[in-house]
């Protein structure tokens, strides 16, 4: 497989590419994402080769907005006060996965892991949702540019999109599955600000 190489401008390519289940590499507001459309099971398929990852593995969704949000997942009250402060941008929710997504989305789990990105260009690519995990071999340290991509998943994959990521620092991940708050990873949004979100919230 030889490994195309996109420029932003040429986005509608990039999108056609992504509907015909292409796995492609692009800069996002947090690390450089590798991705593929949620609704094709070929291409995540495709994309954990392409990364040697473990296959039982779920890989994260990014959506748009928190409409598409709400289609894809269970929404309560403290998501939608996490998503008002933190969304787009930097935090992943762990939510209930409706029974209107396919299983194989979330390795057959009834969660899942979505987030809405804090970038104009990743958001253009997200008429549908797509499952997005970082852009780098299992185990690696996430590229920044597509120089970095490259080196690690050069004709691995099908094309890389051309940018630089604007951050070293993955997203916060909190998981709201069950009616505790379970911070699994901090990033730059940390637990403080969650909690003192969530507690604000409270009280109104």
């Amino acid at each position: 497989m030889k490994t195309k190489i996109f420029k932003k401008e040429e986005l509608s390519t990039i999108k056609e590419w992504i509907k015909d289940g292409k796995v492609i590499a692009f800069p996002t507001d947090t690390v450089f994402g590798l991705g593929v459309l949620y609704s094709n099971e070929e291409a995540l398929k495709n994309l954990k080769q392409a990364k040697l990852r473990d296959g039982n593995k779920p890989i994260p969704m990014m959506v748009k907005s928190i409409e598409q949000l709400e289609k894809v997942a269970y929404v309560d009250e403290r998501v939608k006060l996490l998503a008002d402060r933190f969304m787009p941008g930097a935090l992943t929710l762990i939510l209930k996965r409706r029974e209107s997504v396919p299983a194989y989305v979330s390795d057959y789990k009834d969660t899942i892991a979505l987030r809405i990105p804090d970038d104009n260009f990743v958001l253009s690519l997200l008429e549908e949702p797509m499952l997005v995990t970082s852009a780098n071999l299992s185990g690696e340290t996430p590229g920044k540019n597509e120089h970095d991509v490259l080196l690690q998943l050069n004709g691995r994959i099908d094309a890389i999109v051309e940018g630089e990521a604007k951050r070293d620092i993955p997203s916060t991940i909190v998981d709201l599955s069950s009616d505790k708050v379970i911070i699994l990873r901090e990033g730059e949004i940390c637990a403080d600000d969650i909690n003192e979100t969530l507690t604000k919230g409270d009280k109104r």
